[in-house]
């Protein structure tokens, strides 16, 4: 048995109309092409599909089995039609986001918020792009945008600019640095310095301070929420570095200090790594423009 979904159109205009004229006039064929479909139907299942002599056309108990597979599936065609002319029009698509900094979570869930207003038709997920390498995954296609601060040179991968931004050194007010304008490598010898759980390859600090200068903190300790982090600090229980737009928060709080990192600053920018085929991709686009405008507004706190 072969059946198609202009089958499934058929019985169910059969149905919806009550009869063969205004179901042919609905899909647009002759009464006698209709009534030519209905018998190959017929033929294939072995089984009459209506009621003969009934006023209106009533549908036989296999006719009522071929309807409820209609009404079942036509549904989800017109859907799956929908999403992928969305698609070809750049209105619907995917986008899972892995980010390789905690911080970032700080000014992403606004631009997300606004994203999801644009378009609703794209699935949003968010994966924490530090329990696995989130480039590779990026270039397997589990994943479609990678926030990070460390572009590679990638074949049929785009690194797009989003925004600089500086690590800022932050210190309880209480902290002998706090005295100083601006703090060096060496200044973290005899501090415990408090991090997020990730790797040392992924931390400004040591990145771009203390590594080249091989200089190690008294202590390291680490914690999950820049929260913690920040209350630590203001317990005078170490020092933190931090992105300047998690620091706006705290500028003028009188218990902590911040202080750039040596006397002309770092600079680091974030980027958007993305398959370089989704780049003109509208929703993509937008993404990067939201995020843009998202972080200009955070560093003007």
């Amino acid at each position: 048995m072969h059946i198609e979904f202009r089958h499934l159109r058929t019985i169910k205009a059969i149905n919806d109309t009550g009869g063969l004229a205004r179901a042919a006039e609905r899909l647009n064929i002759t009464q006698s092409a209709l009534s030519h479909q209905i018998k190959g139907i017929e033929e294939q299942a072995g089984v009459e599909l209506f009621v003969r002599r009934s006023k209106p056309l009533k549908l036989s108990a296999a006719g009522q089995r071929l309807l409820a597979a209609a009404e079942d599936i036509l549904p989800r065609v017109a859907a799956l039609e929908a999403e992928f002319a969305g698609l070809v029009q750049g209105s619907a698509g995917r986008l899972h986001i892995a980010i390789e900094c905690h911080a970032c979570f700080e000014w992403l869930f606004p631009v997300l918020e606004g994203f999801r207003k644009a378009w609703p038709d794209v699935d949003v997920d968010i994966r924490p792009g530090l329990a696995f390498d989130a480039l590779p995954a990026l270039d397997r296609e589990k994943v479609d945008l990678v926030v990070s601060s460390d572009p590679e040179n990638l074949p049929g991968i785009t690194f797009t600019p989003l925004f600089d931004y500086a690590p800022v050194f932050v210190c309880s007010s209480a902290n002998p640095l706090a005295a100083k304008s601006f703090v060096e490598a060496e200044d973290f010898r005899d501090q415990t310095l408090i991090t997020y759980p990730v790797d040392r390859s992924r931390l400004d600090v040591f990145t771009e301070l203390l590594t080249p200068a091989r200089v190690e903190p008294a202590a390291v300790r680490q914690a999950e929420l820049t929260a913690v982090i920040l209350l630590l600090v203001a317990s005078n229980r170490g020092v933190a570095v931090l992105p300047d737009w998690v620091v706006r928060e705290v500028r003028y709080n009188s218990d902590y200090v911040t202080r750039p990192l040596t006397a002309t600053g770092v600079t680091k920018r974030l980027y958007a790594a993305t398959r370089t085929e989704d780049v003109p991709k509208p929703y993509m686009a937008h993404l990067i423009r939201l995020a843009r405008q998202e972080a200009v507004k955070l560093q003007r706190g």
